[in-house]
């Protein structure tokens, strides 16, 4: 027979409510690492494989990927490709002509910019994660302590 109390249980396990703030905070921080990294067709295969590989909680995974999002796409895209420009040392001189690009010559106008964007996701997926992950643990552990008082 299906109770409240047996759902209740269920649902606790499946969410990972039992886990400690430590891990939660870890899973969204790795979420959040997969949000500004660059293989951007793939991330929410990421966050799928990593909840399944590591054991970790899908959920907060999933919110800490849900940074990166429509709205927030090319505000991220330009803080990668800027950041990169600036870690490798490279200036934005390369104009694009936008009208004169098509499917032909896109990769050769574009790939002066491809290592610097590379560089510049990777150095943001770091930063953002580490800073994810203290303000989560900090959420989980006041929101832990409000709710067992």
């Amino acid at each position: 027979m299906v109770t409240l109390e047996s759902v209740r249980q269920q649902l606790t396990q499946v969410l990972h409510l039992q886990e400690t703030p430590h891990r939660t905070a870890l899973a969204f921080s790795l979420g959040v690492f997969i949000a500004f990294a660059p293989h951007y067709f793939f991330h929410t295969a990421s966050v799928v494989f990593c909840a399944w590989a590591f054991r970790l909680n899908f959920l907060a995974l999933f919110l800490g990927s849900l940074i990166n999002n429509p709205w927030t796409l090319v505000p991220i895209l330009a803080a990668s490709l800027y950041t990169g420009l600036l870690l490798v040392g490279t200036s934005s001189s390369t104009t694009i002509e936008w009208d004169q690009m098509n499917v032909d010559n896109m990769f050769d106008m574009l790939s002066p910019y491809l290592i610097p964007f590379f560089v510049g996701a990777c150095a943001l997926s770091i930063v953002g994660s580490l800073m994810a992950y203290p303000i989560m643990r900090w959420v989980m552990t006041r929101y832990r302590g409000f709710k067992n008082s």
